[in-house]
């Protein structure tokens, strides 16, 4: 009888866990940080792509040349990282 009592015991404990939205109110949270949810109008998202336009080939470069640059300067961050802490303990 005693093992009965305490798997209903364990259903219970984890139908508790599992039950968020009792313990924490999301809307309440989110909205004591300052941080509204999206919107879903879709007539701001249409606002948004018509004042959208395709970049000239001079911004585009421009774009990849920043983006080709900030990748390599944190791959080379990277593996310098990874050098130091692979070569260090065998010197040491």
């Amino acid at each position: 009888m005693r093992e009965g009592t305490n798997e209903t015991e364990k259903k219970s404990f984890l139908k508790e866990k599992l039950n968020l939205k009792e313990k924490l109110d999301l809307d309440e949270m989110v909205g004591d940080m300052g941080v509204s949810m999206p919107s879903t109008n879709i007539e701001e998202y249409l606002r948004v792509l018509k004042l959208a336009r395709k970049p000239s080939r001079e911004e585009f470069t421009m774009i990849a040349k920043v983006s080709m640059a900030g990748i390599g300067i944190i791959g080379t961050i990277g593996f310098v990282i990874y050098a130091l802490l692979t070569e260090l303990p065998k010197v040491i």
